[in-house]
């Protein structure tokens, strides 16, 4: 079992094609590895079984019949639980949405179920997506395989973790300000936040419509790339879905070459605040694209620095927008329902039992900055910083093919340490966020150890560009494998000993 739970998932897929392996097969050993660790980890809010088992075998009865399957036919995948799936539970991690059963399958679901792919479930998360550290679940925090004391990194700390704890060899995230790279940088695996608009967010549980987008995450630059192109590309029922043609992601993948690439290192995303380790491995993978032919620059995008201010003011008020169909009248939790209390005491009761502590402070800050008086002065004024942004990006791209930076300012901290200092979460997010702002694609590779602990590479390419990524991408994964014999997670600790003693 231990060869089919730590196999890529292109040799998974290669394996169920040549018949040495059945999709039930090997569904079931993914399905026995989170009955065996998740007890610890709390990946997943809901395993679905039955479900995964029957999607296994009707790709394998597709193959005996003869039919052409996907390159990823018969592999499974955790998704993230903000995305809708006909009759399973979905509660984007809210007491809010506590047995919900979506009537219709987001079109990143509807793609995945025709390419194959068997879903093993829903993944735990940051309540409705705000946070940093999976720590906001109403249904308690996810463990980092690296260290159970630690974040796996947030929103989508579940489908990192479930990665990392060898539950599953793909899995879907999302990410607003850095959602799917961030938890990828401090779990060692491989995640990519597409071009704004080149994956369909419908039947996405909106946080921030603006900045939200779906995208891959896997244990390798190859398996993200195919994932990538299984869900992406334009779908009319998404206004704001791109119809331009999906980027060669694949081909980059598997011939990645940075020779006569101009790669720009953001002067503005380093310096104080940063873990000395964090700094020195990003300043020797710089170094190592450039042995491999980069031209390495410097680049300054001055309005970076204001960044997390303009996205703390932007993504409250339309969360604040979003958040307001939740008011216990058509779906979901309804609290004092008795008859006895007026529509405006039930919605009030609701919302104060089935949204957390960071969704209410969030949508506080929204409303008010929304509010008559005070829109220009700080919504307003918001956007324009956005524009200036937008603008730093294109000037910098006029220069350089790709954007680097560190993925985050430090390793995974400790569970508990800033669930209490709100501003230190948000800073955690400071390398990130710049390109939900801008709707450009951005990825994060595995480079290094702190401590034994995992350590991000951000790439950031222009928007529709985002193959560029994946070239940077598989020269750092072939080149780093070869000098660490191997992935990074083959260094992951087992799931046992003192690690069990939380």
């Amino acid at each position: 079992m231990t060869e089919i739970l730590r196999a890529a998932a292109t040799d998974l897929a290669a394996a169920i094609a040549a018949g040495e392996l059945s999709s039930v097969e090997v569904t079931r050993a993914h399905l026995d590895r989170i009955a065996e660790v998740d007890d610890r980890v709390h990946a997943f809010l809901h395993v679905d079984t039955e479900g995964a088992l029957a999607q296994a075998a009707a790709v394998d009865a597709d193959r005996a019949a003869g039919k052409e399957l996907g390159p990823l036919a018969g592999v499974p995948l955790a998704l993230k639980d903000v995305l809708t799936q006909r009759g399973v539970p979905t509660t984007a991690g809210s007491k809010m949405l506590e047995g919900y059963l979506p009537p219709y399958d987001a079109t990143v679901v509807s793609r995945l179920r025709e390419a194959g792919i068997v879903i093993l479930g829903k993944t735990n998360m940051d309540e409705f997506a705000m946070g940093s550290s999976t720590e906001n679940s109403a249904y308690g925090p996810t463990h980092n395989p690296w260290d159970l004391d630690r974040t796996p990194g947030g929103s989508g700390g579940g489908s990192a973790a479930a990665l990392a704890a060898f539950e599953a060899p793909l899995a879907i995230g999302t990410d607003t300000g850095g959602s799917i790279r961030q938890p990828a940088a401090v779990t060692g695996t491989v995640g990519v936040k597409p071009t704004y608009g080149g994956v369909s967010r419908y039947g996405l549980i909106a946080l921030a419509s603006s900045l939200d987008q779906v995208g891959p995450c896997a244990r390798n630059v190859l398996d993200a790339a195919l994932l990538h192109r299984v869900i992406a590309g334009h779908d009319p029922r998404d206004s704001t879905s791109a119809a331009a043609a999906v980027p060669d992601v694949v081909g980059a993948a598997r011939h990645g070459d940075v020779r006569g690439m101009r790669i720009g290192v953001i002067r503005e995303l380093g310096g104080e605040g940063y873990l000395p380790a964090v700094e020195q491995a990003f300043h020797d993978t710089v170094e190592l694209l450039s042995a491999q032919g980069a031209e390495v620059v410097e680049v300054s995008c001055p309005s970076f620095d204001h960044a997390l201010s303009a996205y703390y003011l932007i993504l409250p008020a339309e969360a604040s927008s979003n958040l307001s169909r939740f008011d216990a009248m058509r779906y979901g939790l309804r609290v004092g329902d008795d008859g006895e209390h007026s529509a405006e005491q039930v919605m009030n009761a609701t919302r104060g039992a089935g949204f957390g502590a960071e969704v209410k402070r969030r949508i506080m800050i929204g409303t008010y900055a929304l509010s008559a008086g005070y829109y220009d002065a700080y919504y307003g004024t918001a956007q324009k910083v956005r524009t200036l942004i937008i603008r730093d990006f294109d000037a910098a791209f006029e220069q350089v093919d790709v954007l680097v930076s560190p993925t985050t300012p430090t390793t995974a901290f400790r569970l508990g340490e800033r669930v209490d200092d709100p501003l230190a979460m948000y800073k955690y997010d400071l390398c990130t966020l710049p390109t939900n702002l801008a709707g450009n694609a951005a990825g994060s590779f595995p480079v290094g150890l702190a401590d034994g602990l995992p350590i991000g590479f951000q790439v950031i390419a222009p928007p529709l560009a985002d193959e560029r990524i994946y070239r940077v991408g598989a020269v750092l994964e072939r080149e780093l494998r070869a000098q660490w014999g191997g992935p990074l997670l083959d260094r992951v600790p087992a799931l046992n000993g003192k690690q069990e003693q939380r």
